[in-house]
């Protein structure tokens, strides 16, 4: 796991907190513990499928401990069969493409993945991380109904080529880490108190001195949460969702605590020079991804 060992206990009572609390869009992945979060999503679902809106995604393998990116046609098909056995359903809502591999024609991916649609097994397709021609390329065989890409107040790049492209086409932007990884939180203070899986160990803006630096920025923001009459994870979280109504957020949460906290945001609202003030905090240090995932992303 990314942060950390797995409580499946918390998470199933997470999950029925989240329904409480009006939270119906599930995201999840064939890679997110290699099929188990698929399978838990599955036991928590049954006898309220038709509650939620289900999003899973595919081309993340891990076969035989090698990781790589396989966004086959072939394994398009093969991945949307094992998702659905796993979640117990007989349709998706939201089929991603969870990374491209580029040597693979997103043409072919996209055309398999449309062939999935026809055959009543995934209602909208999405893709996660790919630039603006790939999504061009793919809106162009298949109507695209989200694109899913890191998007938070440290993390902007988006802006500059994908968000316009996708607003152009009529495609949702589907903004993940909006609280940075939990970074905006300012409690990670040292990546000595993670647990040793914890991916963020070895992420650029956790290390050493760029931590310092966006500690600061942090501080910063905690300052404007207070005016605002909120937590830096709410004020992070509304930030995403104040730059527009084609734009929706998946926090990522463990515990009832956290999850409350993050739906709650939805009710702060930002003025305009508290939006002038964020934006003008400057860009974090150090990059979005590891030097891996990097590797991944972007084409």
């Amino acid at each position: 796991m990314h942060y950390g060992v797995r409580d499946e206990p918390a998470s199933l009572a997470t999950l029925e907190r989240a329904l409480e609390l009006g939270v119906t869009h599930l995201d999840t992945s064939a890679s997110y513990g290699d099929g188990h979060n698929e399978e838990l999503l599955g036991r928590f679902l049954r006898g309220r499928r038709d509650q939620v809106f289900l999003a899973t995604k595919f081309a993340i393998r891990r076969d035989g401990g090698v990781h790589r990116v396989d966004s086959s046609p072939q394994w398009a098909r093969e991945s949307c069969e094992q998702s659905l056995a796993r979640l117990g359903t007989d349709v998706i809502d939201l089929f991603y493409l969870h990374r491209r591999n580029p040597s693979v024609p997103v043409e072919e991916t996209v055309a398999a993945m449309a062939q999935l649609v026809a055959d009543g097994k995934v209602r909208h397709l999405g893709l996660s991380e790919v630039n603006a021609d790939t999504i061009r390329r793919a809106h162009a065989v298949h109507p695209i109904a989200a694109s899913q890409i890191e998007y938070s107040m440290f993390s902007r790049e988006i802006e500059s080529t994908v968000l316009p492209v996708c607003r152009e086409l009529g495609i949702s932007t589907v903004a993940y880490a909006p609280v940075g990884r939990g970074l905006i939180t300012g409690k990670v203070t040292t990546v000595e108190t993670l647990p040793d899986t914890d991916s963020r160990r070895n992420h650029p803006r956790f290390d050493g001195s760029n931590l310092d630096h966006n500690l600061a920025l942090v501080e910063r923001v905690r300052e404007i949460a207070t005016q605002a009459g909120c937590t830096a994870a709410q004020l992070a979280i509304a930030w995403v969702l104040a730059q527009g109504d084609d734009i929706v957020t998946i926090p990522g949460t463990k515990t009832i605590a956290y999850l409350e906290e993050n739906t709650a945001a939805d009710a702060v609202r930002l003025t305009r020079e508290q939006l002038a003030e964020i934006s003008a905090l400057g860009p974090a240090a150090g990059d979005r991804l590891n030097a891996f995932a990097r590797t991944l992303v972007g084409h």
